[in-house]
């Protein structure tokens, strides 16, 4: 692999006093400040970029005629997790798509293993080929109204604030802490004073919001409007467009990225499987989807490198220019924007590359520990008729707030299919309460069956949807034998499963293998009148209390606008 060269040899090939590394030629750069066009040979030593229009030996020459080079592409916010493979894997998976830098919130795992988990990310990061950026996480777990498998205090924190791949603290959830001055929010945005801290506060405004950004938060990918993201960034955020498999704002955010807004704006994708990485894309199709609808295409190419650099404070990269990293990405059609060649850190990405690196144990294994689980455990007792139900709302993790009349029969209120009415249940899996949660979820379109799942934001418990209570208890307890993961079941049977022994999270298989797995998940859940296009990960941010309006964890019913368990 290369690394750093001598400054003496970079300033000697910049010279042309003795032959470059590696030379691009007859290629056409776009230049992400000035937006213009730049030919001549781009020249690499090591893993930096030492020479632009001007014309180069080299060891190595990559004839690139006809084509254009980009800086690599920059992911703002993602957990790596929710891509159900190993940091390993995921780079081989998005790499080639031109994603050479990744700034990763290892929370999910976090979630589960506490520390050891973000030590795992941390090792990771220096074997892959992307440089994989950690922040530390914050909110471990979210809020107190969820039971996670570990807990981080600021002390936590602070021991791995000054290793070289982490950036900062990551995605402060716990907004009402913020405002409110809780004393554990208070202390970790204490010790982060002066770096980066990432936001997370959907739907906050006015005074509030001032509140917020004070004690210098100043990235968030949350905004799900243009007025909303409007406010925040008058305020100094920039703002993070996030396009996942579950939260898609862009076409919501298209307006904000103008070559004006461009500098304060990134791109970020969140959680995405494998699966859509492989039937859309990962940034690149958030770059090609942007142009499509009438962006700019500076704009845009921009807010995927440069301005994502900037706002990062990662000065090494985001343009092809002297003395920045080299991450360059070939493409020949800027607006299709399909990578015919990766350059990361000045190694070409190949097969070869990826088969050179070095690779980590797996963490975290045996995790997934439930109470017993029948089919009893699914009933719901309650007396009175009226009865909150959590409305999915396609392509957001938003949801809103419904009431319906549902009767008890029997001493169970029951899952009504024809009013697209399921239950669902979150089920304690650390081992430490057994809690078992129930309530109704409308949105599936559910006709038979059940769906679980050990991926179940942020505390991932296992969480099942469903109309038939035995087919809930057989996915749920098929989850304990297989270590986590996902499974479908209808009529006593397991149709379709996928194995996450990593935490329940992760998988051991080579991601062609996951997204396989999962086009198998897809069609089992269609064939119980599933109508979502990504039901497993819709179904993991039900359980996450941070996001509006009402959601549910092992510990109930949570009115995510007060912030409390329903009684």
């Amino acid at each position: 692999m290369k690394g750093t060269r001598s400054l003496h040899d970079m300033i000697d090939q910049a010279r042309g006093l003795v032959p470059a590394d590696l030379v691009l030629r007859g290629g056409t750069v776009l230049d992400t400040v000035t937006g213009t066009f730049l030919t001549g040979d781009v020249a690499v030593c090591g893993d930096a970029i030492i020479g632009i229009c001007e014309s180069y030996e080299a060891r190595e020459v990559f004839d690139v005629t006809g084509n254009y080079l980009v800086p690599g592409f920059i992911d703002t916010h993602l957990h790596i997790e929710s891509s159900c493979v190993t940091p390993f894997e995921f780079d081989r998976c998005v790499c080639p798509k031109g994603v050479t830098t990744a700034i990763c919130d290892p929370h999910e795992i976090a979630n589960v293993a506490g520390i050891d988990g973000i030590r795992y990310f941390l090792e990771a990061s220096t074997h892959t080929l992307m440089d994989i950026r950690v922040q530390l996480s914050s909110c471990v777990p979210s809020t107190e109204m969820e039971t996670a498998g570990a807990r981080l205090e600021v002390a936590d924190l602070i021991a791995l604030r000054d290793h070289p791949a982490v950036i900062g603290l990551a995605e402060f959830m716990n907004y009402p802490g913020v405002i409110n001055k809780a004393p554990d929010a208070m202390a970790k945005l204490e010790a982060f004073r002066g770096l980066h801290i990432d936001g997370h506060a959907p739907l906050l405004k006015g005074k509030d919001l001032n509140a917020y950004l004070s004690p210098g938060i100043r990235t968030e990918h949350e905004a799900t409007s243009t007025e909303e993201a409007l406010e925040k960034l008058r305020k100094g955020m920039r703002i993070l467009i996030r396009e996942g498999s579950v939260s898609k704002d862009l076409e919501a955010l298209m307006p904000l990225i103008t070559e004006r807004n461009s500098p304060y704006i990134c791109l970020c994708t969140d959680d995405r499987n494998p699966l859509d990485i492989a039937e859309h894309g990962h940034l690149d199709y958030m770059i090609r989807s942007a142009i499509a609808r009438g962006a700019d295409t500076l704009a845009v190419y921009r807010a995927a490198s440069l301005s994502a650099a900037e706002a990062f404070g990662l000065k090494d990269r985001g343009q092809i220019a002297p003395g920045k990293r080299a991450d360059i990405v070939v493409m020949n059609n800027l607006a299709a924007c399909r990578p015919q060649m990766v350059i990361c850190g000045g190694i070409v990405v190949n097969d070869a590359a990826f088969a050179s690196r070095k690779t980590i144990p797996p963490v975290a294994r045996n995790s997934v520990k439930p109470p017993p689980i029948t089919a009893g455990s699914f009933r719901c007792a309650e007396n009175r008729a009226e009865t909150s139900v959590i409305g999915i709302l396609p392509g957001k993790i938003i949801t809103e707030h419904v009431t319906e009349d549902i009767h008890p029969d029997g001493g169970d209120k029951r899952p009504d299919p024809a009013r697209d009415l399921a239950r669902i249940a979150v089920i304690e899996r650390h081992g430490k309460n057994g809690n078992i949660a129930t309530g109704f979820v409308r949105g599936f379109d559910f006709q038979r069956g059940a769906i679980a799942a050990t991926v179940c934001h942020d505390h991932h418990n296992i969480v099942v949807v469903g109309i038939d209570y035995e087919d809930m208890a057989l996915a749920a307890n098929r989850l304990k034998d297989i270590e986590g993961g996902f499974v479908v079941a209808r009529g006593g049977a397991v149709l379709a499963e996928l194995a996450l022994p990593i935490a329940g999270l992760m998988s051991l298989d080579r991601f062609e293998v996951v997204e396989e797995k999962l086009r198998a998940l897809r069609t089992a859940a269609r064939s119980l009148g599933v109508t979502l296009e990504e039901p497993f990960l819709q179904m993991a941010f039900l359980a996450l209390p941070v996001i509006p309006h009402l959601k549910i964890t092992d510990r109930g019913m949570i009115d995510v606008d007060r912030f409390e368990v329903m009684s």
